[in-house]
């Protein structure tokens, strides 16, 4: 007897009555022959585990505890999508398509947009290698041993598939599972899940697999990434996935025209309603995949896709009281305090009042009954108010006029919405924020420091400003409430190892108004270091890449103020990344220095990534569009005939991919 054949076959069988019942929904054997089945592979690997495999049908049922999650980062980014919530700006939104691409045929793939939580899945060799969180887009959390408990995803996959690829989905959790995990904690006493998304996008962070692998989860599938991908659409891309076992909702429909968008788009606004899972609305991709890469990215997302967002829900509610929030900027926020309401499958306490004249303009009053929606925004906003209900003798909101935390008097900028608090370097929250936004993930990445920790620091005076982490030691911390010896260690070992952040993180991290991600990374890249960004002039800074008259003066402004400076100075001793460290490159030259370059087409010889590393290796300048200012069209096949168009209006040099090798090697 061949124990390993045995053992093989075992497995591939049981990956088949996986896929036949949780993916195609037609189970062929019941449910005690399976369990069976799995126990007798579970004794055999028991008992030769030189034959282990972690792809295995028997690691499913988890047993993993997992009490750190790596950070990975992504192979490919993860975008988030633009939201529309009118037909007419759907329609907008084809028009720009139109002007990149010219009067092309335009096909386009219509999907529905689960509410669940992001996951991005890596496959090598036909076999499962990990699972990652969405994160923030660039690097998440890795989580592939929770994911390895849900039995609608493949461990092995079926047919012929690339070496190595990447698989977007979300993790739901459909209506019918979450009802049965309520009613089992509601009959032994326990709190029910708040919501579906919440509750699934909880569990992934699960430290036991074990406790995953007992929640019914499921994986719906919705895009591809990678090289060598043997489809050219993104329709097609669905149906490949399907044939490699992978579990793809089959109410994606191929669109011919945008006419046909809004047909689906009205047949699931009512119909959503019947499905086994959360939907709030219409995911709508330009078929191709060359148009796709035509057409691009944002800073933040595709512009060959869009989220049409199903008309939100509403309810009325009675408006309690309002409070104000001051923001690390200084910025007053209102915040209607509700009579707690079911909205969404949340329970509704608060929501925003946006600003003063947000207020002023519907009017709303203490005691009035209000209308509150939860639309593409996370936090839910009042959208009007039920004044047949309104108390004759309810009195005008009056906004504040000074800082409820520190009672500075307000300012308010001219052009601006917002109130703010003046009071840059004595108003607690301001302080508080200031530093938690220093250590979040996106910016410094302090690993054992919180933002609840970061209050409790500046509220026993342990620090004033994102600086004072730095001089730190585990005997000041430890007197502090919920502090151990580990954890006072970790969180000093994590500011240390802070000092390692690359400069343009660092630069997003000490708070520059309006300098987010994006623009750090381009001034990072601009002034080298801090030292040459402090001594910009305006004129310099507006005559950066996409860095506005608006951004320009807030650098400027931050600069002037000598606290600022001080806190700047001490980061640089304590060993911070002020500088940018130009990763060597033996390849770099700058034989295209001074020259922008704009890519089109599909190429033989390099991805579209690697011909744009490949510009900037050299010393180039890669643009988005072509303008005046672009000096060469890199063109392959398949050039958007309305780059062609533009490039040849300006007189524009349009090279092939062997032009430019030429260009490059002589």
């Amino acid at each position: 007897m061949d124990i390993q054949k045995t053992i093989q076959d075992l497995r591939d069988e049981l990956n088949q009555h996986n896929h036949n019942y949780y993916v195609l929904d037609t189970p062929t054997i019941s449910d005690f022959e399976f369990d069976q089945k799995l126990k007798q592979l579970q004794e055999l690997e028991n008992q030769h585990p030189e034959f282990y495999d972690d792809n295995s049908p028997t690691q499913r049922v988890g047993g993993t505890i997992t009490k750190n999650f790596n950070t990975v980062v992504h192979d490919y980014r993860m975008y988030s999508l633009d939201n529309s919530y009118s037909k007419e700006d759907l329609i907008d939104w084809e028009t720009r398509i139109q002007k990149v691409l010219g009067n092309v045929p335009l096909q386009y793939t219509c999907e529905l947009k689960y509410d669940g939580a992001s996951i991005s899945i890596t496959y090598e060799n036909g076999k499962l290698k990990r699972a990652v969180t969405r994160g923030d887009g660039f690097q998440g959390d890795d989580v592939t041993n929770n994911i390895k408990t849900i039995k609608s995803i493949p461990l092995k996959l079926k047919g012929e598939y690339p070496a190595r690829f990447d698989i977007r989905g979300e993790i739901i959790l459909p209506f019918e599972g979450f009802e049965k995990m309520n009613q089992e904690l509601i009959e032994i006493g326990e709190t029910p899940y708040s919501n579906p998304r919440n509750t699934a996008s909880g569990s992934l962070k699960l430290q036991d697999s074990t406790e995953v692998a007992k929640r019914p989860l499921e994986c719906l599938l919705y895009f591809i990434v990678g090289n060598n991908l043997n489809f050219d659409s993104q329709f097609d891309g669905l149906e490949t996935a399907r044939k490699w076992g992978f579990k793809v909702p089959k109410e994606a429909k191929l669109a011919n025209t945008i006419e046909e968008v809004f047909e689906y788009i009205n047949y699931w606004d009512t119909h959503r309603h019947h499905l086994p899972y959360e939907t709030d609305g219409v995911v709508i991709k330009v078929n191709n995949l060359h148009q796709q890469d035509e057409l691009g990215y944002t800073a933040k997302s595709p512009r060959w896709a869009m989220a049409y967002k199903f008309k939100a829900e509403q309810v009325s509610t009675t408006l309690n009281s309002i409070s104000y929030q001051v923001g690390r900027t200084g910025s007053i926020t209102p915040v209607a305090n509700l009579q707690p309401v079911q909205l969404a499958g949340t329970i509704v306490k608060r929501a925003s009042l946006h600003n003063a004249d947000q207020i002023e303009k519907l009017d709303i009053r203490i005691g009035d009954t209000v209308f509150v929606e939860k639309g593409g925004e996370i936090i839910p906003k009042i959208i009007g108010v039920d004044l047949a209900k309104r108390n004759p003798e309810s009195e005008r909101t009056q906004y504040i006029s000074h800082c409820p935390e520190c009672n500075s008097e307000l300012i308010r900028t001219e052009g601006e919405a917002n109130h703010y608090c003046p009071n840059f370097y004595g108003c607690p929250p301001q302080i508080i924020g200031r530093i938690q936004h220093f250590i979040s993930r996106k910016a410094m990445d302090i690993e054992g420091l919180g933002g609840e920790t970061v209050a409790l620091l500046f509220n026993n005076n342990l620090v004033k400003d994102y600086a004072d982490l730095y001089e730190l030691t585990v005997e000041q911390i430890l007197p502090l409430e919920r502090m151990a010896q580990k954890s006072a260690e970790n969180l000093v070992n994590g500011v240390q190892k802070s000092k390692e952040i690359p400069f343009e993180r660092v630069l997003y991290a000490i708070g520059i108004r309006y300098v987010g991600e994006t623009v750090a990374k381009k001034l990072a890249k601009h002034y080298k270091n801090i030292d040459a960004l402090q001594n910009a002039s305006l004129m310099d800074l507006i005559l950066v890449d996409e860095i506005g008259e608006k951004i320009a003066q807030s650098v400027i402004e931050f600069f002037e103020n000598q606290e600022n400076v001080k806190i700047i100075e001490r980061l640089k001793e304590f060993g911070v990344q002020l500088e940018l460290v130009e990763k060597f490159n033996p390849n770099a030259t700058d034989k295209l220095a001074g020259k922008t370059f704009v890519v089109s087409g599909v190429f033989e010889k390099f991805s579209r990534d690697d011909l744009k590393k490949a510009i900037e290796d050299n010393g180039g300048k890669v643009g988005s569009s072509i303008s005046a200012k672009t000096d060469y069209v890199v063109a392959g096949e398949n050039m958007g005939p309305a780059k062609l168009e533009k490039a040849n209006q300006l007189k524009i040099a349009i090279i092939s991919e062997n032009d430019f090798l030429t260009m490059i090697t002589d």
